[in-house]
């Protein structure tokens, strides 16, 4: 069976991030005959200079985006119909924020040595897109990581430990000078990129292309 490696840049407050990874999962799934995946998450922030108390989410994406109320209405029901798809629920009368997630970052660094990171992120991702939580507050965070089993008293610990936020750091500009500017981007066996929020079929394909050339 063929082991494929697969690092996921990706921020929290990303939804294609959340439906990027359903649809690859569904796509590991149908095809673990033959391959099976060693998944790691790496950090990306959207919004690294976006002060504690967050914005408005609607404000944000008119903002950045120049979108019209009718196009942001447009917009929510496109991922949160693509999104019933890949099994996430996006509840946007709940999202009503969008926060700095470096924390959340910082905590995921932590879970990845505690053989947690894809629990966490996955918490997470319910945590902001279907309950609309500030995942920016240190006690929601310390909160969502017990739900996947971590440590309260170490999970705070390393939100105040240095060396995880510098690691943090330091890892998201390796991975923006390799040239990922938007998320989510999936880096397959360190050669190979998928970019995007992909349906099903689409990771398929590319998983078994990418198995093949792995093979020749």
């Amino acid at each position: 069976m063929k082991e494929l490696k697969i690092d996921i840049v990706s921020d929290v407050v990303c939804p294609w991030c959340a439906i990027g990874y359903g649809n690859l999962s569904q796509a590991l799934e149908q095809l673990s005959d033959h391959m099976q995946a060693n998944v790691q998450w790496h950090p990306f922030q959207l919004n690294p200079y976006m002060g504690k108390e967050g914005q408005d989410i609607n404000e944000h994406l008119e903002e950045k985006y120049g979108l019209t109320p009718e196009q942001l209405q447009q917009n929510k029901q496109n991922i949160k119909d693509v999104g019933k798809q890949a099994g996430v629920d996006f509840s946007f009368d709940q999202r009503a924020r969008i926060y700095n997630t470096l924390d959340c970052h910082v905590l995921l660094h932590f879970a990845r040595e505690q053989g947690k990171q894809t629990e966490l992120k996955l918490a997470l991702f319910s945590a902001y897109f279907s309950e609309g939580k500030d995942v920016s507050d240190r006690s929601v965070l310390i909160t969502v990581a017990q739900t996947v089993g971590l440590n309260a008293q170490e999970a705070q610990a390393a939100l105040n430990n240095d060396q995880y936020i510098s690691d943090v750091k330091e890892e998201e500009l390796k991975y923006k000078s390799m040239g990922i500017s938007s998320v989510p981007a999936f880096i397959i066996n360190d050669k190979y990129l998928i970019s995007g929020g992909q349906p099903v079929e689409n990771f398929v394909g590319s998983l078994m292309d990418i198995a093949k050339k792995e093979e020749s």
